[in-house]
């Protein structure tokens, strides 16, 4: 059984060039499927109980948002390649985490959880001096998560024959340089 999430391109750079491009989507209207409709669940849940400890505000699920997780989930199962979506420097930036792991080994809860145990290295320092291990990336999907102008998130997961793959997508984005996570 196996697992990875990408942790340095869960940092949004919005003071420079260097933010989150959405991978272009089309999308069609079908009843949500009874996984989905628990990814949500789990993913508002877990998020919101990292967000409510640090005082932040719960997140709302923004169905564009997992449209555009689902697409870019879609391409990379499609693409055999794991990493976050292109930057760009537009208005509709986006913040991303992606986690990958061995189809069927994990539960939903399982999967954000890797992303909420990085609190484990967290320092109260703004980002990118945040983590006590001196590698910003070991905190940067947990700062993602709690970060405190976040207000909307939508997840999705596609699945290869060996693996699933979540994505999750966050607006405004977080990881700002030089900002703290939280107040």
């Amino acid at each position: 059984m196996r697992f990875a999430f990408l942790t340095l391109a869960a940092c949004v750079l919005a003071s420079s060039a260097t933010e989150a491009r959405v991978a272009p989507y089309s999308a069609t209207v079908t009843a949500p499927s009874r996984d989905a409709v628990r990814l949500r669940a789990v993913m508002l849940d877990m998020h919101n109980q990292a967000r409510i400890r640090v005082g932040e505000r719960p997140l709302a699920w923004d169905p564009q948002l997992a449209a555009s997780a689902a697409s870019y989930a879609d391409w990379l199962r499609r693409s055999g390649r794991f990493e976050h979506s292109e930057q760009s420097t537009s208005d509709d930036a986006q913040g991303e985490n992606l986690w990958m792991g061995t189809r069927g080994a994990f539960s939903f809860e399982q999967m954000a959880d890797g992303w909420i145990e990085e609190q484990r290295h967290y320092r109260p320092a703004p980002v990118p001096a945040s983590s006590t291990t001196g590698r910003w990336s070991d905190v940067a999907h947990y700062t993602q998560v709690v970060w405190q102008d976040a207000t909307a998130m939508g997840c999705a997961i596609a699945s290869t024959d060996e693996d699933d793959i979540l994505v999750c997508r966050y607006s405004p984005p977080g990881n700002v340089v030089g900002e703290m996570p939280y107040r």
